[in-house]
């Protein structure tokens, strides 16, 4: 009789984000709970938490109705042939740009392809970041840090109705919590680069991201099942405050609504994850 396996946990991300550090740490940990990870576009990250996916690793701007704590800010960069005067410098700065053509000033190009493309036919040049461009794995094109350029904010998002003890465990192994420590300890606002070649710089609290909203919001607090744990709020740049200190709402499923009042199902350590078929559907 074949038996199908049920993910416990599904963490999608987009392109240039990979959780390969992050999934062998949680392997290792949690071994009775399995990790599914599904790589979305860009622009998924809404359609992935209204399906499958329990936590996404994306770029801001996020939806304001999901929670988001801010990971580490990308390297912007100015990509352009081998052959460009500007290949010369180590930085380039918007001064070094004055003159030249920028086919798109990015933070992230809409189609990076396309841009890359123009590109590699020295039309001019196209701001993005570092990750992205070396994902394209384009070998007749260079990149340059653009020095001063805000960069891009890397956050883990999921939604109020998916949080469980289960995505506080992952919040903790992003955050290098370990496993011998208290999970009501205290994180420092940010989380680990996965690629320390990336050029990504670690959030150490609020910062400029994309779109014009502030990448830090609370540091601490939300509700657990003894009622709200302490937290102060950093204080917001610009723009509204996007990133929600993680905690997950109670021990069960909440009541009201019509839902089920007997909870998620059982995972390793009595955590309570998803069902096996539940309100994400049969994985």
């Amino acid at each position: 009789m074949l038996v199908c396996m049920t993910a416990a946990l599904t963490i999608a991300f987009v392109p240039g984000v990979s959780p390969a550090k992050w999934a062998r740490v949680w392997r290792e940990r949690f071994p009775s709970i399995d990790l599914a990870l599904r790589p979305i576009g860009s622009d998924e990250v809404d359609d992935a938490l209204a399906g499958e996916a329990d936590m996404v690793f994306a770029r801001l701007p996020v939806s304001d109705a999901h929670n988001a704590i801010p990971l580490w800010t990308e390297t912007a960069v100015v990509a352009m042939p081998k052959d460009s005067p500007l290949a010369d410098h180590r930085q380039v700065t918007d001064a070094d740009l004055a003159g030249v053509h920028v086919v798109d000033a990015g933070p992230v190009p809409a189609d990076i392809d396309a841009a890359l493309d123009l590109v590699e036919a020295n039309v001019g040049v196209a701001v993005l970041p570092q990750s992205l461009f070396r994902k394209a794995s384009r070998k007749d094109l260079v990149a340059r840090e653009l020095v001063d350029a805000p960069g891009t904010r890397i956050v883990l998002v999921w939604r109020d109705e998916d949080a469980s003890e289960t995505t506080e465990e992952f919040i903790g192994v992003v955050r290098g919590r370990t496993a011998n420590s208290s999970r009501g300890a205290a994180d420092e606002p940010g989380g680990t680069d996965p690629d320390a070649d990336d050029g990504a710089r670690g959030s150490g609290g609020s910062t400029k991201a994309g779109g014009g909203k502030t990448a830090a919001g609370k540091t601490a607090g939300g509700k657990t099942a003894s009622g709200k744990t302490a937290g102060g709020k950093a204080a917001p740049s610009n723009g509204k405050t996007v990133a929600k200190r993680s905690a997950t709402k109670g021990t069960g499923a909440k009541s009201g609504g019509g839902k089920n009042s007997t909870g998620r199902g059982r995972t390793q350590r009595g955590m309570k994850g998803k069902p096996k078929r539940g309100s994400k559907g049969n994985r």
